[in-house]
């Protein structure tokens, strides 16, 4: 697997995969850890465009991404992140949205677990989902990231946004 890291906003962000597809956006300090990276090389040529990509998200001159990505996941957490890609820049979903949006409005909790391990924040934007109250809530790089992010995309004191 291919990796890069790069100075951003938001502190020192790694991308990792393979040239025909992305895997891994891991934050300066992350919640989870994604295991052994000894058999990591660092090269930035064959992950070049999600480098662009992330910087021109945090020039503001990027709203979404054009990217192939690869995240490795239960099939659960698959759905959940696929979902996470329809979130619009800029608006927030509760976790019981993204719920809803699978056809599995009780899985509220299976949802906030699937959102907490996904590999490609920002890119899948798990960011982008709060608490129904309309708070902030857990984040695998930390709620002032998590904040940053929100209010670099133009939301101010977070509430949900959509309802089904």
């Amino acid at each position: 697997m291919w990796f890069d890291q790069f100075d951003t906003p938001i502190g020192l962000l790694t991308i990792a995969g393979e040239p025909q597809a992305l895997r891994h956006v891991l934050f300066p300090s992350n919640r989870h850890d994604i295991g052994d990276r000894s058999g990591w090389k660092r090269d930035g040529a064959p992950l070049r465009a999600a480098r662009e990509q992330l910087l021109a998200y945090f020039e503001g001159e990027r709203r979404q991404f054009d990217l192939p990505l690869d995240p490795v996941g239960t099939p659960f957490q698959r759905r959940v992140w696929t979902v996470l890609a329809e979130i619009p820049f800029g608006a927030t979903w509760s976790y019981g949205d993204v719920a809803r949006r699978l056809g599995e409005p009780k899985a509220v909790r299976a949802v906030g677990a699937a959102n907490g391990r996904n590999p490609l924040p920002i890119l899948l934007p798990c960011h982008r989902v709060i608490g129904a109250d309309g708070s902030l809530t857990g984040f695998g790089g930390g709620l002032p990231i998590k904040q940053f992010l929100l209010a670099h995309e133009g939301v101010g004191t977070p509430q949900a946004s959509l309802a089904f």
